[in-house]
């Protein structure tokens, strides 16, 4: 089973910003200072996507590639996926996704028709979701 890394989408204001990042780009890289030690097991996983304290969308990992400057870029497919937004807390860098990853979207259903984060997070830790 492929390992998922996370990663806040900073300097996105809404979805809407992360898609953009995303729009006319044959390629999609995100810069890094590290290489992942278990790199190896990441590739075919996913980078998820944490904004406003959810992971809500991934993108499908297919390598890492070195820079001349000896940090790194984690090569992405060139496509977002919205997923059910999970609760997370806000981290530096990347991390490693511990747990299940949160399902993705079926066709039709909009990340907006979900209950905003900080309320579901807020009702899962009194045990009411």
């Amino acid at each position: 089973m492929p390992l998922h890394l996370t990663k806040i989408a900073f300097g996105a204001k809404s979805y809407a910003g992360i898609e953009s990042w995303y729009a006319n780009r044959p390629r999609v890289s995100v810069n890094t200072r590290y290489r992942p030690t278990r790199w190896e097991e990441c590739i075919g996983g996913s980078l998820f996507w944490i904004h406003e304290h959810n992971l809500v969308a991934r993108s499908p990992i297919t390598g890492f590639t070195e820079q001349d400057n000896g940090r790194w870029f984690i090569d992405l497919e060139p496509r977002l996926i919205p997923v059910l937004p999970k609760p997370k807390r806000a981290h530096q860098g990347w991390r490693y996704l511990k747990g299940d990853p949160p399902r993705d979207l079926v066709e039709g259903e909009d990340i907006g028709d979900v209950m905003p984060g900080r309320l579901a997070g807020r009702l899962q830790k009194l045990g009411l979701i």
